[in-house]
């Protein structure tokens, strides 16, 4: 199985999920869209992976790899690819199948439990999952609309919608379980003029604090990721 993920920022890459990768052997390739870096053929990979970073989707003028990257992202759903989206990525995917992406009604930054929902209780990927899993969220735009035959994951009081799956091998995560220490200390110091107090915003000195939760969000990455592969 080949994996190819796309990265938005130079200090968000798929953390953990490279290490799972490696694990298995599988092979994993990149485009840095903000190195305008050529996006790969249909064929070089099976599995796309989007990133999370501090644009908002709407940003084609100051970004204009957006464009090709939502075409990218839209081309590789028509083909079959099982498609994970983690922040960005996931309101990227959500802007893709008919959905809308707006601003959130609370910037959420830092570690807050989520309410997974019955549907994805029940379903065998997430089962593993605790009912209210404390993930780590950096966001302040969010999905709504999503088509019928969305299946919402996850939910919160700072953000009702947390987490989707669509058509069985697309999803979409509001939030982030594949962080890494140094992911999270990186976001600190490129993105701090966002951390403006709110309710649902932490001090870097509470971030750090919840540095403890990360090996655990990475066991059930782990775990989604090994389930998802196995299915065929």
């Amino acid at each position: 199985m080949k994996i190819h993920y796309l990265q938005h920022v130079p200090f968000e890459n798929p953390g953990y999920i490279l290490t799972w990768a490696d694990g298995f052997n599988y092979p994993v390739t990149c485009t840095r869209l903000y190195e305008n870096q050529q996006l790969p053929e249909q064929e070089a990979f099976d599995w796309l992976v989007i990133m999370g970073g501090p644009m908002n989707i709407y940003e084609e003028d100051k970004y204009p790899w957006l464009v090709a990257e939502k075409e990218f992202i839209k081309n590789s759903i028509e083909n079959n690819k099982t498609v994970i989206g983690l922040c960005l990525g996931g309101q990227l995917i959500a802007d893709v199948i008919g959905g809308r992406v707006v601003q959130n009604k609370e910037k959420e930054i830092g570690w807050f439990s989520v309410s997974l929902t019955r549907e994805a209780l029940s379903t065998p990927l997430f089962s593993h999952f605790p009912a209210e899993p404390m993930v780590f969220q950096w966001h302040g735009d969010t999905f709504i609309d999503l088509p019928d035959e969305a299946v919402l994951l996850a939910s919160n009081e700072a953000c009702d919608n947390q987490a989707f799956a669509w058509k069985d091998r697309i999803f979409g995560f509001q939030f982030h379980l594949e962080n890494t220490r140094q992911i999270i200390t990186d976001l600190i110091a490129n993105c701090n003029s966002e951390m403006i107090p709110g309710r649902y915003v932490q001090t870097a000195e509470e971030i750090n604090a919840g540095a403890h939760y990360i090996a655990q969000d990475n066991k059930w990455m782990e775990r989604f990721l090994t389930k998802l592969a196995s299915c065929k």
